[in-house]
């Protein structure tokens, strides 16, 4: 399936086949490839709670408004992200880069972020928002059905998997086999509506 066709095939779909299991193998290699996405300064926000323990995401769908897709699913992936990431492990992050790169990219990161907590803020959710999109679109290329999820209680579902000071949970997506075909697509605004040039 082409980039194309994925995105044309995506759909939130809420009820799966709780029998139908996805191999570890192939999470990671979903992950991996989120890993990839588009990140401000290389900062990798992201982390990516894959919630195996059956107890716990049953706990996790009452938090979640009792959604079945949260159980039913075969993986449940709570996307978070870092708020204060910036700060943390910059150098390692710039590793393979020349000296003189990683020097100038690591003492930018600091000046463009230090003491702008919105701006920490916003720049975390929108990492953890491509990573999302990335995970989701490869998974339909390798034939799963998945949906992207923020249809929960926030302070309850961070109890419950330890959320560490300054992250968030972005959203969780899961991922499986639907079971029921999504509802029609509810419309889409004409192009010309939403397609500006140069200003509006």
């Amino acid at each position: 399936m082409n980039t194309t066709e994925a995105i044309q095939k995506r759909r939130s779909i809420r009820h799966y086949d709780p029998a139908f299991n996805i191999s570890e193998k192939d999470i990671r290699e979903l992950i991996a490839l989120a890993m990839l996405s588009a990140t401000s300064y290389n900062i990798q926000h992201w982390k990516f709670v894959v919630i195996t323990d059956p107890k716990l995401r049953e706990a996790i769908r009452a938090a979640s408004f009792d959604q079945s897709q949260v159980t039913d699913a075969s993986s449940l992936i709570l996307v978070c992200t870092d708020i204060k990431a910036w700060e943390k492990d910059m150098p390692r992050k710039w590793k393979d880069a020349p000296k003189e790169v990683s020097d100038f990219m690591v003492a930018r990161s600091k000046v463009f972020y230090e003491s702008k907590d919105q701006l920490q803020r916003d720049e975390a959710i929108r990492s953890a928002s491509f990573a999302a999109q990335t995970l989701v679109l490869s998974a339909i290329s390798k034939g799963y059905e998945t949906g992207i999820m923020i249809g929960f209680e926030p302070e309850k579902v961070a109890k419950l998997i330890n959320l560490p000071n300054n992250f968030i949970i972005s959203n969780f997506v899961v991922i499986g086999k639907g079971i029921e075909e999504p509802f029609l697509r509810g419309g889409q605004l004409p192009i010309e509506e939403v397609l500006i040039k140069d200003r509006f």
